[in-house]
């Protein structure tokens, strides 16, 4: 089915590994179409409740593969046609997403982490705007995400300097969740998905749309936008079942409905 990347879902979660360990996980036109159509079919998937992004081997994805590169190509319509449709397609999947950084998220490789809702780091991963190098600006939502988690003088220094952030201090900036030592990098993974893939699904989708639409909404817009999601949320399985639960004195079971 994918030749790029790996796909499995277990525990209502979908997990998504890219699989050029070779050549450090870097994107070719291949894996972006592989990553968009997994993305779609999980928009789909009634039973998949969560999402994490991995990488196979020693990186997460090193951006794109520069050996598909040329002087004669269009970037801008390789970006059109291939990275925004990927960045659009996880920003409007009402799932919780996580990156799951195991080894370095350089150029694409960083803003396809930023784009995910969640971003775990072993302490062996890195961030590197590695854009600069080449004498290219960040793209594919990079320079959206990035100010928004860590301010624009921060997002300025990243993307102009270039410079390799080991996870420790992305965690003090805030670009990550949480570091992990490697010893237990997998079960940090599997227990922060399993956590997310077992809460009501449909009010983690209506915050993150929701979220997404703020920073363009005056807070009377958001008023209006909160009570129409409440109401949305109020007539979910998953509030009835809350509601239940509470007054049962009982840990609720959400169904993601």
């Amino acid at each position: 089915m994918y030749e790029t990347i790996l796909y499995e879902e277990k525990n209502q979660t979908a997990w998504i590994t890219l699989n050029r360990p070779d050549k450090l996980n870097a994107f070719t036109q291949q894996m972006n179409a592989e990553l968009l159509k997994a993305f779609k079919s999980i928009a789909k998937n009634q039973e998949v409740r969560a999402v994490v992004v991995t990488g196979a081997g020693r990186a997460f994805c090193s951006g794109q593969d520069l050996a598909d590169v040329d002087e004669e190509m269009d970037h801008g319509e390789i970006l059109r046609k291939g990275y925004n449709p990927l960045i659009s397609a996880i920003s409007s999947l009402e799932k919780p997403v996580i990156a799951a950084v195991n080894g370095v998220a350089a150029g694409a490789g960083l803003s396809l982490a930023l784009a995910c809702d969640f971003r775990l780091a072993s302490e062996k991963a890195s961030f590197m705007e590695a854009f600069i190098h080449v004498g290219l600006i960040p793209d594919s939502g990079n320079l959206y995400y990035l100010p928004r988690l860590i301010g624009h003088a921060k997002a300025m220094e990243l993307a102009v300097l270039g410079e390799k952030i080991p996870a420790g201090k992305a965690l003090e900036l805030g670009l990550v969740t949480k570091v992990a030592t490697l010893e237990a990098w997998e079960q940090e993974v599997d227990d922060f998905a399993s956590k997310l893939a077992a809460m009501p699904t449909k009010a983690i989708g209506l915050i993150k749309r929701y979220l997404y639409q703020s920073w363009d909404s005056d807070l009377q817009e958001m008023l209006e936008k909160e009570a129409y999601a409440q109401r949305i949320a109020g007539k979910s399985e998953d509030h009835l079942e809350g509601l239940q639960a509470f007054k049962e004195k009982r840990k609720p079971a959400f169904q993601g409905k």
